[in-house]
């Protein structure tokens, strides 16, 4: 069983000074916190901040690019980037961990098909098509007056570019409406990499059974994201009464200035708050994965934490160590070993072969 964690937004805590090859407090992924939760392989996001424009976003993806190359040599006894799942599957025979390349939001682009050819040059081989804000391919689905109503038509030329190059689709953080229209526009399967069930959690950042049902019928795959807030509804109302989003400002200075051991304290401290409210436990992750096999059948859904992107975590999930958890949860529940190497990574892979093929 190959296990995958189809998105982590990590490159950007190794410019926000991450040792990765050490077991850092208040982190959540590590190389040793991978190896203890017996994670394969990960998706690492070249993650992009909708506030940047064109070239800065251009700029901050090559800046992540070469922060996580760096790393990777500096860690060629652990890991090895994989393109492919026959990569990811030889790295793990030589006790390799397997890094694939993500760009979450495709800000980055612009306007230029050639762009997309830069990044699947660059190793890319998903791209969620945008993030918090409507982009020059599409509205988002946190955009409260959306520009498209979909897909742009450069949008359309974006989808029709990464089918030809072998390019995976995510649909993560989109529009409804977009989510549509690249179902109809896209030939080759399309992913969701880190996105819950709306019938369960209602976050406009979740998926309706109705979505769920059109990707998997257009081949494609769900992969369960482990974010509080996206997971189970009560969470936001335990977190609006908190207060603790007066102190969003302390993430935001602490990443302007990561250096500054006072501002990484004064984070620190705002997780540990977060982590002692109550949260959903980790078997939430899992009623998603019951709810997504309920409703389209076991080759239709998997996992992508969404760790290091997000500043709360289930509970009894606190990091990427504790991934097994989810397996021991579905083997108590009944799944098979076939059913559960499907759900580790072998839905994802079967997609990722379509799209390069």
């Amino acid at each position: 069983m190959f296990v995958l964690d189809s998105h982590c937004d990590t490159p950007s805590q190794i410019i926000r000074l991450r040792d990765l090859s050490l077991d850092n407090s208040h982190a959540h992924v590590d190389f040793p916190k991978l190896k203890r939760g017996g994670v394969d392989g990960a998706f690492f996001a070249i993650y992009i901040p909708a506030s940047l424009d064109q070239k800065e976003a251009a700029e901050y993806a090559d800046l992540l690019l070469d922060s996580l190359n760096e790393t990777m040599k500096a860690n060629s006894a652990r890991a090895a980037y994989a393109y492919n799942p026959s990569q990811a599957y030889a790295n793990k025979a030589k006790g390799l961990f397997s890094v694939f390349l993500g760009l979450e939001n495709g800000s980055p682009v612009g306007k230029s098909l050639d762009r997309l050819q830069y990044y699947y040059d660059k190793g890319i081989r998903y791209m969620t098509l945008c993030h918090s804000a409507d982009n020059e391919i599409c509205d988002s689905c946190a955009s409260e007056v959306k520009r498209w109503g979909g897909l742009s038509p450069f949008g359309k030329e974006v989808v029709k570019e990464m089918n030809r190059l072998g390019m995976l689709i995510d649909v993560s953080h989109v529009s409804d409406d977009t989510f549509y229209d690249v179902i109809r526009h896209s030939s080759r399967p399309v992913v969701a990499t880190h996105s819950c069930c709306r019938a369960l959690a209602s976050h406009p950042r979740n998926m309706t059974d109705e979505m769920i049902t059109a990707l998997a019928a257009a081949g494609g795959v769900i992969q369960i994201n482990f974010y509080p807030f996206f997971l189970d509804d009560t969470f936001s109302k335990v977190f609006d009464a908190s207060g603790l989003a007066a102190k969003s400002h302390i993430e935001t200075e602490f990443i302007k200035d990561p250096s500054d051991p006072l501002k990484r304290q004064a984070w620190n401290e705002v997780q540990d708050e977060l982590q002692a409210l109550p949260r959903p436990s980790y078997r939430r992750i899992v009623d998603h994965i019951d709810h997504v096999v309920g409703l389209v059948g076991i080759d239709h859904v998997g996992l992508g934490s969404d760790f290091d992107g997000i500043e709360v975590t289930p509970e009894g999930m606190e990091d990427i160590s504790g991934f097994h958890l989810v397996f021991d949860e579905l083997r108590r529940r009944g799944y098979s070993d076939e059913d559960m190497e499907k759900i580790a990574g072998g839905n994802f892979f079967r997609i990722l072969s379509q799209v390069l093929a």
